[in-house]
């Protein structure tokens, strides 16, 4: 059975999945930011191997996942493929299956404030607040819009102000909490138009 490594109970273990087409100095930055706000003993990248809301797929994952490794070389931090072995393509399907392999670990999902954005529009989002904390890093240009989503009206009362954060990973849910990070204006979208993804090539 794939599962994740060296995750023993009563850890608190933060997920960040995403594309990672190609993984960037924001997605470490924000990594590095989650730790220490979120009190996170380990963190783990779910190197997705497609988006549902992205019209056109993305680099090979093995080549994803190699300059994922190359670029966040760090102890308490994992990358992972593991949804494609899983065969699992929706976040709640893959929150399910990890809560069932891992019992006793308390996992917080981790996204950008973009993605908070928009998050109404995952499938089962709601299910997804309902059984994990989730941790919010504000990213670039993305606060207003992200305060102002659907998804952000709806919970508010389960918000925890930023000062809490380090309670996010134990705490009831739904639970989640929004903090500002230092800004990296970093993008996947915009390293590939430049035609620097482009040109990598796996090792």
């Amino acid at each position: 059975m794939h599962r994740l490594s060296h995750i023993p109970p009563g850890t608190t273990v933060g997920l960040l999945g995403g594309s990672f087409d190609p993984p960037h100095e924001g997605h470490r930055a924000i990594s590095l930011a989650a730790l220490k706000r979120f009190g996170l003993d380990q963190l783990v990248w779910l190197v997705s191997p497609g988006n549902p809301l992205k019209a056109h797929p993305p680099a090979l994952l093995e080549r994803r996942i190699a300059a994922a490794q190359d670029l966040m070389d760090h102890p308490r931090v994992q990358i992972s493929g593991i949804e494609a072995q899983l065969g699992t393509r929706y976040t709640a399907e893959t929150l399910c299956i990890l809560r069932k392999q891992h019992p006793g670990v308390r996992f917080v999902w981790l996204m950008g404030a973009d993605n908070l954005a928009e998050f109404h529009r995952w499938k089962d989002w709601q299910q997804i607040l309902e059984t994990v904390p989730v941790g919010v890093l504000a990213r670039p240009g993305d606060r207003i819009s992200a305060r102002l989503s659907p998804a952000a009206r709806l919970y508010a009362p389960y918000r925890l102000k930023g000062g809490q954060s380090r309670l996010l990973a134990r705490a009831t849910t739904p639970a989640w909490c929004f903090v500002n990070v230092p800004m990296v204006n970093a993008s996947s979208t915009e390293i590939r138009a430049r035609g620097d993804w482009s040109a990598a090539q796996p090792r």
